[in-house]
């Protein structure tokens, strides 16, 4: 890996796959061809990334549902509220894109964040809105971060956990909805979310958590969404 990992701006790719054939991941080429994986899948994702509207409340306010121990939505918190100590339970989903190579999209988050800023993340997390369906939600925020919807999106399980982040001192208490799936159109990042992005192969992957940080949830969610990732992308993941 290089001491700086550049910035891996894809091919746009045509509806025959496109280039890559036998390079990356090579699993899995062409990725996505005759899969079942017996999840729901979104095929015209664009259509639904405005479904879910910003919930009305005090002026720059952003609400999360709060779950209990089974998942079910029994209220709603303040954003930062809910991620300060002791934190409260609440619904979050995390995405993971492969392009037709087999390579995971990366994101190293903005440093205008305030809550892990400047590390690397898998594709886009996020909280859906109140009454929300995460699968909107995951969709809608991956158009808004990385300014491109999936081509594919499918379900693959769910995943709680409760890890402090030292480094800003929130916690993250979450039940948190896992998506896997396919980006073939130009990645167009809004820089008030996202600092860089990168293309990676499963052994990139590893190189880059040993150089460099990566978010406090990272590996407890990727190693959640494995199943779904080796439907995806191959078993090389």
């Amino acid at each position: 890996m290089p001491q700086s990992l550049p910035t891996d701006h894809p091919t746009p790719l045509d509806p025959e796959g496109g280039p890559g054939a036998g390079s990356g991941a090579g699993s899995a080429a062409p990725l996505g061809a005759g899969l079942d994986t017996g999840v729901d899948t979104g095929l015209d994702v664009e259509t639904d990334v405005d479904a879910g509207a910003r919930p009305s409340g005090a002026p720059g306010e952003i609400l999360l549902e709060l779950v209990d121990d089974e998942g079910v939505t029994i209220g709603t918190a303040e954003k930062l509220w809910a991620h300060q100590q002791p934190g409260r339970l609440h619904r979050a989903f995390s995405v993971f894109l492969f392009d037709r190579q087999g390579r995971m999209l990366l994101q190293r988050r903005a440093l205008g964040k305030y809550h892990s800023p400047g590390v690397w993340s898998n594709t886009c997390c996020g909280h859906p809105y109140p009454d929300e369906p995460p699968f909107v939600a995951a969709a809608r925020r991956t158009a808004e971060e990385l300014g491109v919807a999936p081509a594919l999106l499918c379900e693959a399980g769910t995943v709680r956990y409760d890890l402090p982040d030292e480094a800003s001192g929130l916690i993250e208490r979450e039940w948190n909805h896992l998506f896997v799936g396919l980006v073939t159109a130009p990645v167009r990042p809004a820089p008030e979310e996202v600092d860089d992005y990168a293309f990676v192969t499963a052994e990139e992957l590893r190189a880059l958590e040993a150089e460099r940080p990566f978010s406090v949830w990272f590996r407890t969610v990727f190693e959640a969404a494995l199943p779904g990732i080796r439907e995806i992308a191959g078993n090389s993941w």
